[in-house]
C-alpha cells in the first residue's frame, strides 16, 4: 500500500511540475523518495548553481530553508518555494545576526568567511560564502596578510585551518547531527572492520576526523564510494547520502558511523526529514510556502554569494579593504 501511495504521489508531482513550469532541487540528505522525483540532486554548492541557472518559473528546493534563500538571492526573478518553512538548521540557529555582527565588528580588516549554512542576514555581513566542497579553494584566494574569520561551523573551520596552516578566528557553532558520532565507538568499529575505508564530512569533530581516510563534502564522499575499489565503507555523515551511494555501488557494504552512548539516535537530520512527498505535492499546488526577501537584504547578501561563485569559477576575488557595517 505504501509503495502505491508513494508512486501515486510521485506521478502527481511529475504532472504538477509540468503544469507549473517548476524544477525540483533536492539535497543528498533528503529521503530517497524525494531524491528520486528531483530534477537535480546534490550538495549545497551544486544546488546553488542549479538554482542560479534555472530558467523555470518555479524552483522548489527540498532541503533546508537557508538553501532556498541562497537560490532566491542568486535568482530573484523566480518564485522559490519549499515543502516546509520549519526545515531550519542548527548552524543557522546558533549564529543569530546581532551576535554575528558584533563578532564581525571586532575584526574590521579581516575577511569574514561564512559557511553557506547561515541566514540571509548573516550572509549580508559576510565577505564570502563557502560550502564544504569549495571552502579550500576560496580560503586559498584570501591574501596571506588578511585575518580570517570563519563561521558558523567551528569543525569545518578548524579542519581548514589545520590543513592550510593558517590561523582562523572561529565562531563557536556546530552541526547537531555531525557532532553525534563517537570517536571511541568508531575506533572499535574500525578494528572490527579493518578492510573498511572511513569517509567523513568535515563538520564532524576532530576526534572523529582523525580516523578518516577521506574527509570531504557530500559530493566528494559520493565520488569516493563511486571510484574507490574498496568494497566496504564506514560513513560519518547524514545517512540520506546512502541512497545515492547504493545506486552507484549496490555491491558495496555501507556502514553508518556510530553515535555516542546516550545520544538521541538522530544522525538523521531532523530538519531535512520534515520534507515529505505529500508536502512537495502541496507546495506545487499552492506555490507556497514561498521564500520572500527584502530587496535591500537580498542585494547585500548577494555580494558574498557572488564572490563565492566568482572565485569558484576562477575569477578574481576583489576583497574589500575593511568591513563597513
Amino acid at each position: 500500500m505504501g509503495v502505491s501511495v508513494s508512486y501515486d504521489l510521485a506521478a502527481d508531482i511529475q504532472k504538477l511540475k509540468k503544469e507549473k513550469n517548476a524544477v525540483i532541487l533536492a539535497h543528498y540528505y533528503e529521503d530517497g523518495d524525494i531524491q528520486d522525483i528531483a530534477d537535480h540532486v546534490g550538495d549545497s554548492f551544486y544546488l546553488a548553481q542549479m538554482g542560479q541557472k534555472s530558467t523555470s518559473e518555479v524552483i522548489l528546493l527540498a532541503g533546508v530553508v537557508f538553501m532556498a534563500e541562497s537560490v532566491k538571492i542568486l535568482n530573484p526573478s523566480k518564485k522559490v518555494i519549499v515543502p516546509d518553512l520549519n526545515a531550519g538548521c542548527s548552524l543557522v540557529n546558533g549564529a543569530p545576526y546581532e551576535k554575528y555582527l558584533e563578532w564581525r565588528k571586532k575584526y574590521l580588516t579581516g575577511i569574514a568567511v561564512t559557511y553557506i549554512n547561515s541566514s540571509a542576514q548573516v550572509k549580508s555581513i559576510s565577505d564570502v560564502i563557502v560550502t564544504s566542497s569549495n571552502a579550500q579553494q576560496i580560503v586559498e584566494a584570501i591574501p596571506a596578510d588578511r585575518p580570517i574569520l570563519f563561521g558558523p561551523d567551528k569543525n569545518l573551520g578548524s579542519f581548514l585551518s589545520k590543513k592550510l596552516q593558517r590561523p582562523f578566528e572561529l565562531w563557536p557553532g556546530s552541526c547537531e547531527v555531525h557532532v553525534l558520532f563517537s570517536a571511541k565507538k568508531l575506533y572499535e568499529l574500525i578494528n572490527k572492520n579493518p578492510d573498511a575505508i572511513v569517509i567523513a564530512h568535515p563538520e564532524c569533530d576532530q576526534d572523529v576526523l582523525q580516523y578518516a581516510s577521506v574527509i570531504g563534502s557530500t559530493s566528494h564522499l559520493l565520488d569516493q564510494v563511486k571510484n574507490n575499489s574498496a568494497k566496504k565503507f564506514i560513513v560519518a555523515t547524514e545517512p540520506g547520502i546512502f541512497h545515492q551511494m547504493k545506486k552507484m555501488r549496490p555491491e558495496a557494504e555501507l556502514i553508518q558511523a556510530p553515535e555516542a552512548d546516550g545520544s538521541c539516535g538522530c544522525n538523521n537530520c531532523p530538519y531535512m526529514k520534515l520534507n515529505t512527498l505529500k508536502k512537495v505535492k502541496q507546495a506545487l499546488i499552492s506555490l507556497k510556502p514561498e521564500i520572500q526577501m527584502n530587496e535591500s537584504l537580498r542585494m547585500k547578501a548577494q555580494i558574498s554569494l557572488d564572490r563565492m561563485m566568482n572565485i569558484a569559477s576562477g575569477k578574481p576575488a576583489n576583497w574589500p579593504s575593511q568591513f563597513l557595517s
